[in-house]
């Protein structure tokens, strides 16, 4: 690199020290350390939680998903939106600021304790993020560095390390205040890179119109060949093998939906579209961004920024992962994305290095390096708030320094964050599906507890345990011995009972999401009408001003 990029480099790390610094020096107490001290703008908190959810995951890990079966993932754009900024904002979030203030909650898990006045709640709801947010932590880290590797071509393990270093630091100095200020001026970046990102690849292919246009053609002549081939006679991983798998399972083209009801429509409608777009509404690390404002009509405000931003950020990845295959095949001597890219987790990486001008390489660079760190930070700050505020703070002496237990909690859940990248990095679309399956499990888990306690009066805790259990049972079992990837990659049920998975046939191509949240919403409902109804003096000061 020469000296105007290096000075662009030293800038970018100069001004996120900088916001670390400001988080640091405006952090007093723990609401200022969980909750930015419940003051921020609205811009600040729709750009925070916008960046939060936007990550490397959804541009490198589902761009390239978009890569392998098209414009179909369209359809998690829209319930992104839908659901996602519309539903969470508008009827999840005034109520959630309201009610966490009068609990004085500060975390997603102590939330939902102190609704049901349970301790037992809030260290389990802990117990669960320590678990299952490492495996989402790590896709984003394999796909920021995916990335970071491919353009400085340095060795992997490397770039993972100086990644994680540099969000430890603003992370365990500024607190949330450091992390949203961070996220802010990380999601601005993203934005514009995404912007420029799809008028480049449009124009570079004649047009929306003749871009689109092609993709029949790509797929006639770089996919349709291999209609008469096995997969037995390809090698698992390979381009060719994922493009075998797509038609075997119903796919006829990037720019079509699979057929109805095929293994290929089940997986895109329930793990990819339902699955995330459900998953959500659920996300610790996103919930209590209501939390960190001070009243109704900063949330408000923020719907439509939060709106367009993932309209730009999610939309522009998923397109542009799908076109990708037009470009090589016009540009690369026939082959399509994965054929040019090796794998999934590669094609947009590969793509922007090979495709894009230099100079928009490096601006690139730091949209993703922004879409890693803003997602990993609050990640990061989420775990560790896990194992102070909501586990070791429940169990110990009230005179346990809660920061000081979170700072080390935050390098903890790092080092195993780090050390699962290092493991999953081969693994096929393993960055769309630890997504995927965080977000199923969120849902699953937490949703009927956190939907009936903010809307049911006669919610009990009863029903909130249940609820709970039956949400993390039934979907552990369902990925380790149902689901057809996870169960096949996971090896308990071939240990077991010889088999990759229980049961046969499409159910196993259903999302663990479709079974496990009917279940737990149920028995949350079932359990908590045949109990006793909580305090009414409780209630009353959960619900009313």
């Amino acid at each position: 690199m020469g000296i105007i990029e290096n000075i662009i480099i030293i800038v970018y790390l100069g001004a996120l020290g900088y916001l670390g610094f400001v988080g640091y020096k405006q952090t007093r107490n723990s609401a200022d350390y969980l909750l930015a001290g419940r003051n921020t703008h609205p811009f600040v908190m729709a750009m925070s939680y916008g960046a939060t959810f936007i990550s490397t995951a959804a541009i490198v890990g589902f761009g390239g998903v978009a890569a392998w079966l098209g414009n179909s993932i369209l359809w998690l754009t829209f319930a992104n939106i839908f659901i996602g900024i519309f539903v969470a904002f508008v009827f999840f979030g005034n109520p959630t600021r309201k009610m966490g203030l009068r609990l004085n909650a500060h975390t997603f898990p102590e939330f939902l304790g102190k609704r049901y006045r349970s301790k037992g709640i809030q260290m389990f709801g802990g117990l669960l993020i320590v678990i299952f947010m490492p495996l989402y932590a790590s896709a984003v880290l394999i796909g920021g560095t995916q990335f970071v590797s491919a353009y400085f071509q340095v060795d992997y393990h490397m770039a993972l390390l100086v990644f994680s270093i540099i969000i430890t630091g603003y992370v365990l100095a500024g607190g949330l205040k450091g992390v949203m200020l961070t996220d802010a001026l990380q999601g601005v970046i993203m934005f514009m890179a995404m912007a420029i990102l799809l008028a480049m690849t449009i124009y570079s292919l004649g047009g929306m119109d003749s871009a689109f246009a092609k993709f029949s053609t790509v797929w006639d002549h770089t996919v349709a060949p291999l209609a008469h081939t096995s997969l037995k006679d390809l090698k698992p991983g390979s381009a060719d093998f994922m493009m075998k798998l797509s038609m075997n399972w119903g796919f006829q083209g990037w720019h079509k939906m699979p057929l109805f009801f095929s293994e290929g429509w089940l997986f895109m409608i329930t793990t990819i579209t339902m699955g995330v777009g459900i998953g959500v509404l659920a996300q610790p690390q996103l919930v209590v961004r209501f939390m960190t404002v001070k009243s109704k009509n900063e949330i408000n405000r923020a719907v439509l920024i939060g709106g367009i931003f993932i309209f730009v950020t999610m939309g522009v990845a998923y397109m542009v992962g799908a076109l990708t295959n037009v470009w090589y095949y016009e540009f690369n001597e026939g082959k399509n994305a994965l054929q040019s890219a090796g794998s999934i987790e590669k094609v947009i990486p590969h793509f922007i290095n090979v495709a894009m001008p230099k100079w928009f390489s490096f601006v690139f660079l730091f949209a993703l390096i922004s879409a890693a760190m803003s997602t990993l930070s609050s990640q990061f700050h989420t775990m560790g708030t896990a194992i102070g505020r909501d586990f070791f703070e429940q169990i110990g002496n009230k005179q346990y320094n809660s920061m000081k237990i979170t700072r080390i909690g935050v390098v903890v859940m790092i080092v195993i964050s780090v050390t699962l990248g290092y493991m999953f990095n081969n693994q096929p679309a393993i960055i769309a599906r630890s997504t995927a399956v965080f977000f199923a499990l969120c849902a699953s888990i937490f949703l009927p507890s956190y939907l009936g306690g903010l809307f049911w009066k006669r919610m009990t805790r009863q029903g909130a345990i249940f609820s709970m259990f039956i949400g993390a049972f039934v979907s552990s079992f369902w990925l380790l011995f149902v689901h057809f990837q996870e169960a096949k990659v996971l090896g308990l049920c071939k240990a077991l009972f010889g088999v990759d998975s229980l049961l046969s046939g499409k159910i196993i191509y259903v999302d663990a999401l479709l079974i496990a949240l009917p279940l737990s919403s149920l028995s949350a409902v079932v359990v908590s009408v045949l109990t006793k109804p909580e305090d009414k003096k409780h209630i009353d000061m959960c619900f009313n001003d």
